[in-house]
């Protein structure tokens, strides 16, 4: 197994182990804002070939991985989605080496799946029983998903009430304990945080825990193993909090290290328009991201006023050479139903921005038709239909008779 230890995204001190964030920097924390001193796992031993075992399994990833007890890992299976080919796409947008990545085959629907795989295995690691999580709904669905397989575990989530119902659906036949909440996802967040810290729970929240970065970065740790021996130049990535990216950039990075793969492909950020303090921040050129007030959007997985882990994600996509865009609700709405019929992928909107996203990108000349393009696709779209029932026009009933066929 990899050794590793911690180290502080903010002041780059080496940390204990068994933290969860950076014991100073975590000092400046306001109420509401970004995450302050996130850790980042630093793995020292990585592997210097691919291993020999298929793609996704434990086998695969866990040379890459900080797992100190494999005995941990949670009997539900995470990962090992298809990368597509997509030739229909791929006529339509006029980029003939575009590929999708349908992490929407994960067990819950959704690329949170293998953050929760991770954290659950490090909580069984550590003997921690119940885990907890803010969430705008899928990464509280994944968490309920990986704890259900593993008996030893229990799930709280705090889920903004609002949410659509399929989600909230799952995380309780799932049997977590839901506690919706009613105001945002930040005020679910902050709710989340106090009640770890005074119950004892094993925080899993987005940026605050590292290893749910760890667990995201396999994604990207798939790409690279499925895409060789070509290597991506550009992947697009729906983006919230900015964890998803962030956890996209760092398993580039450990195959950077271990030689694996030459270059590290440019990641691109795709925010709604009601909701991008991300790509804001990004275009002013600043590092930090501004808290926008009332953030709102059909993709409502990507919608938070302050995103938690901004300072990384700004980092992260700038240290690629990457850039991030914006769409609005309509362009969302609409590329469920292309994506679909292109592709055979069913996207709920917060994975099928991804689409409209390389539109703009390629607008902006920020990506070449030519190049090597993989979509993250991070989500099902049955985890919000009535968003995918905007994208199409139900035809009207017809009587059971052929000449109305023929009409």
């Amino acid at each position: 197994m990899p050794e590793y230890h911690l180290k502080c995204t903010e002041c780059g001190q080496t940390c204990a182990n068994d933290l969860l964030v950076c014991p100073e920097c975590s000092q400046k924390q306001e109420a509401g804002g970004s995450v302050r001193g996130a850790l980042e796992i630093v793995l020292e031993n990585l592997p210097d070939r691919w291993p020999n075992a298929t793609i996704g399994s434990n086998d695969f990833l866990l040379p890459f991985m900080p797992i100190t007890d494999p005995k941990a890992l949670p009997p539900l299976t995470v990962g090992g989605t298809p990368l597509l080919t997509v030739p229909g796409l791929r006529e339509a947008v006029g980029c003939p080496r575009l590929f999708v990545k349908d992490d929407i085959r994960n067990p819950s629907g959704s690329t949170k799946d293998r953050a929760s795989h991770l954290v659950v295995t490090r909580a069984r690691e550590i003997g921690a029983t119940t885990i907890s999580t803010a969430s705008t709904g899928n990464a509280a669905t994944a968490l309920a998903a990986v704890a259900a397989s593993t008996p030893d575990v229990n799930a709280v989530v705090f889920v903004p009430a609002a949410a659509p119902v399929a989600k909230l659906t799952q995380m309780l036949v799932y049997g977590a304990r839901l506690l919706p909440v009613e105001g945002t996802y930040d005020d679910a967040f902050e709710l989340c945080v106090a009640a770890c810290k005074e119950f004892g729970w094993y925080n899993r929240n987005t940026a605050t825990n590292p290893f749910t970065t760890e667990g995201k970065k396999t994604a990207s740790l798939e790409i690279a193993a499925q895409i060789a021996p070509e290597e991506a130049d550009v992947v697009f990535v729906p983006t919230g909090d900015g964890v998803i990216i962030s956890g996209v950039a760092k398993g580039f990075d450990d195959l950077l290290r271990a030689g694996l793969i030459q270059k590290r492909p440019r990641l691109i950020a795709v925010q709604p328009e009601g909701s991008s303090s991300i790509t804001k921040a990004w275009a002013a050129g600043d590092d930090h991201t501004s808290l926008m007030a009332g953030a709102s959007s059909v993709a409502d997985s990507l919608t938070v006023e302050m995103p938690r882990n901004g300072p990384v994600c700004l980092s992260r996509i700038r240290q690629s050479e990457g850039a991030a865009v914006t769409v609005n609700d309509d362009e969302i709405v609409a590329s469920i139903a292309e994506l679909s019929r292109l592709t055979g992928v069913f996207a709920e909107p917060s994975a099928a921005i991804a689409l409209p996203g390389l539109r703009k990108a390629l607008e902006a000349g920020y990506v070449e038709r030519d190049e090597r393009i993989v979509l993250l696709i991070t989500g099902t779209g049955l985890k919000d239909v009535p968003a995918a029932g905007r994208s199409v026009e139900r035809p009207a009933n017809i009587p059971p008779r052929l000449d109305a066929v023929v009409a």
